[in-house]
């Protein structure tokens, strides 16, 4: 019932997940615009790999039903053509619900209206890895590029960071894991073998966890937030890599020869740069900043403080003026 998502660029390909078929369908052109979730990177990932903007907001920017047992790490976003049409979304999607306890108050300002305001001195700190993952070649030249033409196009002040974190992969894992087996682990723990074979493993290891294993993932995720935070009093916004990998055969649960691949989500081991804002909650964007020798898409990560929602949709949008990729179309969108 579930097919393989395919890249829009080259069908071999991975499109990236868990949104991928809202990607596919934004670059391929069958929909101006779609929404995904994001836990980890779900926004993000496919946006990367499909060439399309990826907007996961602060953390309750706009608000989610039904309760997930990854409340705490998952989000809603859109994933769009161009940087207004996200903006859009949000003016219409943000705001109080009364069935989501996180959700946030109604913004003071249209996030669309902002994209047409004149963009403002920032800091920018530039990270370009994180928890010293190696970077493709071909990603890393693409992300210098975009970030060089930044620091010369717009008002903006640049540098080089290597942050100081522990990387949360453990934490991510536990939440994660943990929060999967409370939803699905008492009524699949019987149907294993009928599932796809990732997620009854998944299952299976939930039970390896503890509440006080739970607990304290919970401490680990405040103090790497707090850890995050600490930066913005620095620095406006972070740009680094969406990811630190161009896409891989479709076929395939992570690239071939990837340490890690046997972990508890081994898709994080290929996403270290976008799961730990999902720990942290910050608003998160892909924006499309180059492509590989091959023609493939390539990602740059922009990252705000909590609640700085607008800024980072009105710097991207700034961006997109200098460096447009909306004029470069995949082969399948028969354009």
């Amino acid at each position: 019932m579930f097919g393989n998502g395919r890249n829009p660029w080259e069908p071999s390909l991975t499109s990236g997940g868990s949104s991928s078929g809202s990607a596919i369908a934004v670059s391929a052109r069958m929909v101006p615009a779609a929404l995904g979730s994001d836990g980890g990177g779900s926004v993000r990932i496919p946006g990367s790999f499909c060439g399309a903007f990826a907007l996961k907001g602060t953390l309750g920017r706009i608000p989610t039903w039904p309760w997930s047992a990854t409340e705490m790490l998952s989000h809603a976003g859109p994933i769009t053509r161009s940087v207004r049409d996200s903006a859009l979304l949000f003016d219409i999607l943000s705001g109080p619900d009364p069935l989501d306890h996180q959700a946030l108050p109604a913004p003071d300002e249209s996030f669309l209206a902002r994209c047409d305001q004149p963009l403002q001195p920032l800091r920018i700190g530039f990270c370009p890895t994180l928890f010293d993952t190696q970077v493709d070649t071909q990603v890393a030249a693409a992300v210098d590029a975009a970030v060089g033409n930044i620091a010369r196009s717009l008002p903006v002040t640049v540098s080089t960071l290597k942050p100081d974190w522990q990387d949360p992969l453990a934490t991510f894992e536990t939440l994660w894991v943990a929060g999967r087996g409370i939803a699905y682990g008492k009524a699949l723990a019987q149907k294993l073998d009928q599932l796809d074979p990732g997620f009854a493993d998944l299952i299976r290891r939930s039970a390896q966890y503890s509440l006080s294993d739970y607990l304290q993932a919970l401490q680990q995720r405040a103090a790497f937030a707090n850890q995050v935070h600490a930066l913005f009093d620095d620095y406006d916004l972070l740009l680094m890599p969406t990811l630190p990998i161009l896409p891989f055969a479709a076929d395939d649960v992570a690239p071939v020869g990837y340490a890690g691949q046997d972990g508890a989500v081994p898709w994080a081991r290929w996403t270290p740069f976008t799961y730990p804002f999902n720990i942290t909650g910050n608003p998160a964007a892909n924006l499309p900043c180059g492509r590989s020798e091959a023609g493939l898409p390539i990602g740059l990560q922009v990252v705000g403080p909590r609640f700085a929602d607008a800024q980072v949709l009105q710097f991207c949008a700034a961006v997109e003026a200098i460096a447009p990729w909306d004029q470069h179309l995949p082969p399948v969108s028969g354009q």
